[in-house]
């Protein structure tokens, strides 16, 4: 991979919010954090400190847009900017239901009646990494949005199913122009080697 044109993401999950405790599912309702969400969001600049930033962007919902403050501030930034597309994928009539037979009768393939398709989400969220990758070509750029956005995301870009993001952990992926996209880490965890920028 060039050196001038790798762009290096960390996609970071939100903090924790009670519908998330309570595993309802959000998808575009806006819940805000809670205190749990909060700490973890503080927790995160310690694994993000090791590294130099460019610029913190954020989806728009309060949750991501609060954890990208924290995140931010912890790391002497500030959030440049809320990108609409990178708002959590929609699940209609589902949101707010736990699991059980109300939330399965909504089930169809691909996603819920009324609500955004896993295709559909997964195009936007790469859409919105593509063209971040453009306005900031070779840069470092911190990503706070949601747990399925990212999930469909970095499973369409790296063509392999992914399981469930959790909540405030590194999530760091490269784009080059030509060579696509690599996931170096997820839910923490090492699964590449280092990437040369």
């Amino acid at each position: 991979m060039g050196s001038m044109t790798l762009t290096t993401f960390a996609l970071v999950r939100h903090g924790q919010t009670d519908w998330n405790a309570e595993r309802r599912l959000q998808g575009a309702t806006d819940i805000p954090l809670n205190d749990v969400g909060r700490g973890q969001a503080r927790d995160a600049v310690a694994f993000l400190s090791g590294q130099q930033w460019d610029t913190v962007v954020s989806s728009p919902l309060s949750r991501a847009a609060e954890t990208a403050e924290i995140i931010a501030d912890g790391l002497g930034l500030s959030v440049a900017r809320l990108v609409p597309d990178l708002t959590e994928r929609s699940f209609g009539p589902a949101e707010g239901l736990q699991a059980g037979p109300e939330l399965e009768a909504l089930r169809i393939p691909g996603g819920f009646r009324g609500g955004e398709s896993d295709d559909d989400a997964a195009a936007r969220g790469i859409g919105a990494l593509e063209s971040l990758a453009q306005e900031f070509a070779g840069k470092r750029v911190l990503v706070v949005a949601h747990g399925t956005l990212i999930r469909l995301t970095l499973s369409r870009a790296i063509g392999r199913t992914l399981d469930s993001v959790q909540n405030a952990v590194l999530n760091l992926a490269h784009h080059h122009p030509v060579d696509g996209w690599q996931l170096e880490y997820f839910n923490g965890e090492r699964i590449a080697a280092d990437v040369q920028a």
